[in-house]
């Protein structure tokens, strides 16, 4: 078992955290904007729930702070870029394996889905 099995299942909205980070550096409100245009506004993230799990993230050494940004006439300093660790990439690696075993598990129980 590797040490991002421990990790997993993860929640929703620490996997859509993590799947935007997997595309660049983003900060908070980014990252807030990126996953509702994702999931078709589905997911829409309140800043309680997308700054705590950014703190916990961090704290697990999923995601780290970047040092890196953009150009500074087109960035507010105050904004903190964040982007996903080693480990972070090998958590939703574990995670997108997961969800494809039980969608495969799923597809054999019920069969494939119909559209009307």
């Amino acid at each position: 078992m590797s040490p991002a099995d421990n990790l997993i299942p993860l929640s929703p909205v620490v996997f859509h955290i993590l799947l935007s980070l997997g595309e660049g550096d983003r900060h908070g409100y980014a990252l807030k904007r990126e996953i509702a245009k994702r999931t078709n506004g589905k997911l829409k993230l309140g800043p309680g729930v997308l700054y705590g799990s950014i703190s916990k993230m961090l704290d697990l050494g999923l995601i780290e702070e970047s040092d890196e940004r953009p150009d500074p006439h087109l960035d507010d300093e105050r904004r903190r870029y964040y982007r996903v660790t080693s480990l972070g990439r090998q958590v939703a690696r574990a995670e997108a394996a997961r969800m494809r075993e039980l969608a495969e598990m799923a597809v054999a129980t019920f069969g494939r889905a119909r559209h009307a």
